[in-house]
């Protein structure tokens, strides 16, 4: 009993700078958590995780753990969560994708697995101090001497199942994401035959106003013969009545040439 209470008193007993270090960073990542929940645009969800992530980086290092400390920063905050930043910059997510629940019962798996994974890390931190024999024991080879014995002899099974696990989940990913080709692919030509052959007009359609006085989008080309080409006006206008009628720019046009001529006659 006393060897646990001497144990206990040593893993309480903290530094000045420790503690600063701790008191610091501790509100500051724990506020950075709930600003990241809280925040409705998802860039800036990102940035407040990055932040957390540098605190718990740097609290890392201030409990003798310098090889955590660099994997944090150069892995999850350097790598992925820099990644998970610029691809939501590029592609933009709207506010309102994250109100629509894609897969059923996602909220209550999630509200379930948070619980769970408390549950875990509180059984894992308690059981951490009432067993704690120490950094300096722990650390006597190296903290990256520590690690690897723990992980590749003594937790060795566990690692391994947890990388099949993850390389079994990348190929999934990409089973779902590959499609297969049941047709052969279309080449320029096949796309050039259906053209002409489809009925369809082979050629550009014409933009609006060639041929005509106006080149605004509500003015129909006119064809060489003086008859409007229908294709050359958006079946909006169309559908809507406001593309301009013939006699409309005849009217416009004939107003046009005999500006000129009144003040000619004037003159």
């Amino acid at each position: 009993m006393s060897s646990t209470a001497t144990v206990l008193a040593a893993a309480t007993d903290t530094g000045t700078g420790e503690a600063v270090t701790f008191w610091v960073l501790g509100p500051l990542a724990v506020l950075a958590a709930l600003g990241m929940l809280a925040s409705k645009k998802a860039v800036h969800s990102a940035l407040l995780l990055a932040l957390t992530m540098l605190s718990l980086a740097v609290l890392y290092l201030a409990q003798d753990a310098p090889f955590l400390g660099v994997v944090q920063v150069v892995v999850y905050t350097g790598a992925v969560m820099m990644l998970f930043l610029f691809v939501l910059m590029l592609v933009g997510v709207d506010s309102a994708d994250s109100l629509v629940e894609t897969l059923r019962g996602q909220r209550v798996a999630a509200v379930l697995g948070a619980v769970g994974f408390g549950a875990l890390l509180v059984f894992a931190l308690g059981d951490a101090v009432v067993t704690n024999e120490g950094l300096d024991q722990a650390n006597s080879e190296g903290n990256v001497e520590g690690l690897a014995n723990l992980i590749f002899a003594r937790y060795v099974f566990a690692f391994e199942v947890t990388s099949a696990l993850l390389i079994t989940a990348a190929i999934g990913a990409m089973v779902l994401a590959h499609r297969e080709r049941h047709l052969p692919k279309i080449t320029q030509r096949d796309l050039s035959v259906q053209r002409f052959r489809g009925g369809q007009y082979p050629a550009p359609l014409p933009s609006p106003g060639v041929y005509a006085r106006h080149n605004a989008v509500d003015t129909p080309a006119l064809l060489p013969d003086g008859t409007p080409a229908d294709a050359s006006v958006s079946r909006v206008l169309a559908a809507r009545g406001d593309v301009r009628s013939i006699p409309e720019q005849a009217s416009t046009t004939a107003i046009e040439r005999a500006a000129p001529r009144r003040e000619d006659d004037g003159s």
